[in-house]
């Protein structure tokens, strides 16, 4: 079945609703909050705010993130990846569309209840996502504008945004650089997805990078992207007196560095095996790195 807009405005089944703001994909957003919160060093007054915020950044935010991109790249995904909800039909008429706007509702309202950070935050993150797909600003149109857009969005701001809520402010530089380098670390991660995307994202003009550069070089850039903004957050650690630390994360770094050369031999086939033991340690370095900057004086 093809993608069409003029299928008949049936209901969608509920488990296709749940699969089209994929589930699998809100940890990395909930993971960054619970690692801004834990990087301020301060017990929350008030479990809510803990609560509020992983449901904003998981399930809510990225959720209306991942149907609002389902509904822009839906004959994109007909080329692709033909079963999802949206191009089989499953979510059928304008309802992907309709979702993702009441999901931007509901975040904004969401954010709203953590303060004036926290709708600051959430309207950045609804803007970002937006952003990503749609027409005419469709920043995934570019492998290096659209990952890192989305990593900043899924790592950088959750992190800040969870020191933020907590510490009822600004957080500190050393939250903020951490927070930033991970994000910037992450566009290699939200590359590894666009190779399961090749074919269906030549035909329609994105610009990913392995259409541009090619699998392998992809892989190397990807790589090399997360290793050197981990290598950066482990000097910045030792310099501020937290080498076991630091020496934590350079381990992970190292696994990560034995994975990529893997990764390389065979890059399109390889991906989901990257995604999970390269990315692993990434984001167990992260929280890691959480716990150092909980310890860093004021």
């Amino acid at each position: 079945m093809t993608v069409s807009d003029s299928i008949p405005a049936r209901l969608p089944h509920p488990a296709a609703m749940l699969e089209l703001i994929k589930p699998i994909t809100w940890f990395p957003p909930m993971w960054a909050y619970l690692c801004g919160i834990i990087s301020v060093g301060v017990w929350p007054e008030s479990w809510a705010l803990v609560v509020l915020g992983v449901l904003l950044a998981g399930p809510i935010v990225c959720g209306m993130s991942q149907a609002a991109n389902d509904w822009c790249d839906r004959h994109v995904d007909a080329i692709n990846e033909p079963n999802r909800p949206i191009p089989s039909g499953r979510i059928p008429g304008r309802w992907g569309l309709y979702i993702a706007l009441a999901m931007s509702v509901l975040s904004l309202g969401v954010g709203w209840l953590l303060g004036p950070w926290g709708f600051g935050a959430t309207v950045i993150g609804v803007l970002a996502a937006w952003a990503y797909s749609v027409e005419p600003i469709r920043a995934k149109r570019s492998g290096w504008w659209g990952p890192g857009l989305v990593g900043l969005s899924y790592e950088a701001l959750p992190w800040f945004t969870g020191a933020a809520v907590i510490a009822a402010g600004a957080p500190r530089f050393e939250i903020v650089a951490v927070a930033v380098l991970y994000g910037l670390g992450a566009h290699g991660i939200m590359t590894i997805n666009d190779f399961k995307a090749i074919e269906g994202d030549r035909q329609m003009g994105l610009r990913s990078l392995p259409v541009t550069l090619g699998p392998v070089n992809a892989a190397t850039v990807a790589g090399t992207v997360m290793v050197l903004a981990q290598l950066v957050v482990v000097c910045l650690l030792v310099i501020w007196g937290k080498p076991i630390h630091a020496a934590v994360i350079a381990l992970g770094v190292g696994v990560q560095i034995w994975a990529l050369g893997r990764w390389r031999t065979d890059p399109a086939k390889l991906a989901p095996w990257f995604n999970g033991t390269g990315v692993g340690p990434y984001v167990l370095g992260m929280m890691v790195a959480a716990f150092a900057l909980q310890g860093l004086p004021a």
